[in-house]
């Protein structure tokens, strides 16, 4: 990547979180002859062959061979971003399905408990090395990063290396649907004393239908965020109209 300004810098901790959480201001961004770049951190291949019965469960969901799945997240995220009109960067730290620790090799991560608990010490000095690496990014107009509502690992680890990097100067996006199905994680997140400042970005139809239609490029995770596609379709439009659009935050100043 060459040292082009981008307007906007959105940093996705997966392969889809990004598009589900703000695919409709992105459309509008890029529909207004804006720059728009997704960084997504976890999208690595497994450092070995070794999988969890874990990793091989959620395999099963997701409906991808073995030894290609990573391979064919990418590139659904990239039909997602295309349909979106944004550009794409794909960061080699495996998801935390797949990460082992660095002395025992083990899985780190092996359930859903695990996966949505608090991050493993033996990865907490990954922190400051993404920090370093989002650090180097392009100019941008704006970094936008996870709030981490879930409490997801990986969710975790990019905000706290977004902090790390970029402090006071960061938007934060609403992570969906974790939002939607536990918003009293969202009230976790907004931390007393910062004083938030929320940011009500209004939708178009075309924007919406834009977001769905990107949304529906990750196949592999359909069943597994949503019931189908007629239901996905149905919580996002009720999200969006609850909120009036897509909501970002700011910490006051």
């Amino acid at each position: 990547m060459n040292n082009s300004i981008f307007d906007r810098i959105y940093l996705s901790p997966h392969l889809d979180d990004v598009t589900l959480s703000c695919g409709g201001q992105i459309f509008q961004r890029t529909e207004a002859g804006q720059r728009v770049l997704i960084v997504t951190v976890a999208a690595g291949e497994p450092q070995t062959e070794v999988r969890s019965f874990f990793a091989e469960y959620l395999h099963h969901n997701w409906g991808l061979p073995a030894g290609e799945v990573v391979a064919m997240r990418r590139a659904e995220d990239e039909a997602a971003a295309e349909q979106l009109g944004a550009e794409v960067q794909h960061w080699t730290l495996p998801d935390a399905i797949y990460r082992l620790h660095p002395q025992t090799e083990e899985p780190l991560y092996t359930s859903n408990e695990d996966i949505f608990g608090p991050l493993h010490p033996a990865e907490q000095s990954l922190v400051q090395e993404l920090a370093e690496m989002m650090a180097r990014l392009p100019r941008a107009g704006a970094i936008v990063a996870p709030l981490a509502v879930g409490n997801h690992v990986d969710h975790q680890l990019v905000r706290r290396a977004a902090d790390e990097a970029f402090g006071q100067d960061l938007l934060y996006y609403e992570d969906y649907p974790y939002v939607q199905r536990h918003p009293q994680s969202l009230q976790k997140q907004l931390a007393p004393g910062d004083d938030w400042q929320p940011q009500v970005i209004s939708l178009s139809e075309e924007a919406i239908r834009a977001r769905l239609g990107a949304c529906l490029q990750y196949q592999s995770q359909l069943s597994t965020l949503f019931n189908d596609a007629q239901n996905m379709e149905a919580q996002v439009r009720d999200y969006v109209a609850q909120v009036g659009g897509e909501r970002l935050w700011r910490r006051g100043r």
